[in-house]
């Protein structure tokens, strides 16, 4: 009998996308053969998998876990709602946020890890899940937010179940006051970053080019009053603090109360909690931001099958 090489395993499963277990399983019953081992696989109707995996997969859920000081959101993308509302992907995508709980948060990390009811890493997981089900699976993006006193607070707007939903935010409250009062404010401003998607916790913290941006936009525009480059400056300094406000968190008017800030919303939590509370982290997912979905031509789709 061949000698079944992680090597060979590597190559079978490049080939042939299924995952690790079922590549070596293939090679042994085809006695090392990587040909042969993939019509195995196609036989058996795992190596389908890898024929979905160009599909745009956008539609999906974001799952959140938490364990008090620490929370993780993740979001798994599937090429149609319908299986989104399937209970196996849902028990699938919260199964990776817990197992998302015990990495860095990284999907590298995340993929790698092993997921408890199959006994395999994630990302084999999500390619076993692709081969039953029958959609493009992505596990997109993933982010985790710790503090070592304090509590890390979750939201999931228009949830589809119990820490599943299209847009999670997670919120790091450092603190030492507390838990109750932490885990209540930090829930609103988890709600408020879901509404407004801030750019970042501070002013300061803007991407410095973000910024550079919105400047040179406004020095054009300000230059268009005709007005010396003395006054340009001073208009374009008003308008990019006016940015600064309207983008960065602490400043934003808080959507629970707008007659506060949301800096002035959690100093005033700070006397109810008994000790300072300082915001170190957020996290917002929106289900397929920034992927570009196919627009299929349903006449052009039907025309090819009836060509056969």
């Amino acid at each position: 009998m061949a000698e079944i090489t992680a090597a060979l395993v590597k190559e079978l499963r490049e080939k042939s996308g299924a995952g690790m277990m079922d590549c070596k399983k293939a090679l042994i019953e085809n006695n090392g053969d990587v040909e042969a081992s993939i019509d195995w696989l196609r036989a058996k109707g795992i190596s389908k998998a890898d024929k979905k995996s160009g599909r745009t997969a956008a539609e999906g859920l974001v799952a959140i876990a938490g364990a008090g000081h620490k929370a993780v959101i993740v979001e798994l993308n599937s090429e149609t709602d319908f299986v989104a509302r399937n209970d196996a992907f849902q028990d699938l995508v919260r199964g990776i946020a817990n197992v998302a709980l015990s990495t860095d948060g990284s999907v590298e990390a995340i993929s790698a890890a092993t997921y408890p009811v199959s006994g395999k890493p994630v990302a084999d997981t999500i390619k076993d899940a692709i081969a039953t089900i029958g959609e493009n699976m992505t596990l997109r993006r993933a982010a985790k937010l710790e503090v070592a006193h304090g509590v890390v607070a979750t939201y999931v707007h228009n949830a589809a179940g119990d820490g599943i939903g299209k847009l999670g935010v997670l919120v790091a409250l450092k603190s030492e006051g507390d838990k109750a009062v932490l885990t209540s404010i930090g829930r609103q401003v988890a709600m408020h970053i879901a509404a407004t998607n801030p750019l970042a916790i501070r002013a300061e913290e803007v991407d410095a080019t973000v910024a550079e941006r919105e400047r040179n936009v406004f020095i054009e525009q300000a230059r268009e009053s005709g007005k010396p480059e003395a006054i340009i400056e001073k208009m374009v300094e008003g308008r990019m603090r006016k940015f600064f406000e309207e983008v960065a968190l602490l400043s934003q008017a808080f959507v629970i109360n707008p007659d506060l800030t949301v800096g002035d919303a959690i100093k005033a939590a700070e006397k109810e909690a008994g000790a300072s509370i300082e915001v170190t982290g957020m996290a917002r997912l929106l289900l397929g931001e920034g992927v570009e979905k196919e627009e299929s031509d349903f006449a052009a789709e039907v025309a090819a099958v009836a060509k056969g």
